[in-house]
C-alpha cells in the first residue's frame, strides 16, 4: 500500500519590488568625497582658531598629553590672522607606539 501524500496550496503573494537606493547612493558618494578630501596617512589632525596666548597654550597642552616621542605631535601648519589670531594644525599618531 502506497503512503498518502497530503498537499496543501498556499497562496503566495508577491514578493515587494525593492526600495529605491537613490538616499544610498547620495550618502555615499557624499562620504566618499569627504574622506578624498582627507589624508590616508594615520594622523589624527585638529585645527584652532585662538587668540596668541589662548593658541600656545593649548599646542603646549598638546604636547603634553602626546609626547612628540611617543605620537610624533607635530604643529602641522599655522597662520597669523588679524587680531593676533592664530590658525593651526596639530597632527598626531591615534596611539602611542
Amino acid at each position: 500500500m502506497g503512503a498518502r501524500v497530503k498537499c496543501e496550496w498556499r497562496s503566495f503573494e508577491r514578493t515587494p519590488a525593492r526600495p529605491p537606493l537613490d538616499g544610498l547612493k547620495k550618502r555615499l558618494d557624499r562620504s566618499r568625497a569627504e574622506n578624498a578630501r582627507m589624508p590616508r596617512d594615520g594622523f589624527l589632525r585638529e585645527t584652532f582658531v585662538l587668540p596668541r596666548s589662548d593658541a600656545r597654550l593649548k599646542a603646549k597642552e598638546w604636547f603634553e598629553r602626546f609626547p612628540k616621542q611617543a605620537y610624533w605631535t607635530e604643529i602641522e601648519s599655522w597662520f597669523e590672522r588679524p587680531g593676533d589670531v592664530i590658525e593651526f594644525t596639530i597632527r598626531r599618531l591615534p596611539a602611542a607606539d
